[in-house]
């Protein structure tokens, strides 16, 4: 096999990563900032329609793997809640403030943010060789700028997250985006993921090989759903590479 390229998931394969956004803190910061913008709205009303909003959205979208859209759910907030001081705010502010919340949503509910051990070295030592991909659900609020904290951002190309789409992986148009964006096939190129379902099922469907990343993170197993390759640590995709590339 000759491969061309790798495209990798984030949370769970890249970075180790723990949120948490039903903790009561979170809209407790959400509802100090909102009173800055004219807002008086309490934190348990704030995560009730943060919850319900993300049903909504689901429910509306008619897809079979729906994604959510978190800057789409505080315009709603926003919307519904504004007052004259709200409305009074500068232009600029009013159209960045939907993001401003998503982003401090997810700032709220992030208690680790780190790259698993060895992922920076390895990627480097592909970087040369392969076309890096991402293929990540998420947002892009957050998905993009956390690449660019543990300082992966410019190693990929393209970088697809779930959030724009507004469907999330198995769903095959996710990774063919992907392969369109790096002009490649799918039997050029290895997708390197840590769930069994979304990632594993989700590439094989289209051809790609898969290495399973056995991480902390991430659905393990998947009745009918078999890696072509398991890895326990970031830098033994090396060796699975030289097994591909052997066959």
């Amino acid at each position: 096999m000759i491969v061309r390229g790798l495209i990798f998931d984030i949370n769970g394969t890249l970075t180790d990563i723990h949120t948490n956004e039903w903790h009561d803190d979170v809209y407790r910061v959400i509802s100090n900032l909102f009173y800055y913008q004219g807002i008086a709205i309490a934190p348990d009303t704030i995560k009730n329609s943060y919850f319900q909003i993300m049903k909504e959205q689901k429910a509306a979208s008619g897809e079979r793997y729906p994604e959510f859209d978190a800057v789409g759910i505080f315009r709603e907030i926003i919307t519904r809640s504004s007052t004259d001081f709200t409305r009074r705010l500068p232009p600029e502010k009013l159209e960045q403030l939907p993001r401003l919340f998503a982003e401090t949503h997810r700032a709220a509910s992030l208690f680790r943010l780190q790259l698993h051990d060895g992922v920076k070295d390895t990627l480097k030592q592909l970087l040369p060789k392969y076309r890096l991909a991402i293929v990540s659900d998420g947002q892009t609020a957050y998905a993009v700028p956390e690449l660019n904290a543990v300082g992966l951002l410019g190693y990929f190309d393209p970088v697809i997250v779930s959030g724009n789409l507004g469907y999330r992986k198995p769903d095959k148009r996710l990774f063919e985006n992907a392969l369109t964006a790096m002009e490649m096939e799918p039997s050029e190129v290895v997708f390197v993921g840590n769930d069994m379902y979304n990632d594993v099922y989700g590439a094989q469907r289209l051809g790609m090989k898969t290495v399973f990343f056995r991480s902390n993170q991430g659905l393990q197993k998947k009745e009918g759903v078999n890696p072509d390759y398991i890895i326990y640590n970031f830098p033994e995709l090396l060796n699975a590479l030289c097994f591909f590339e052997e066959r």
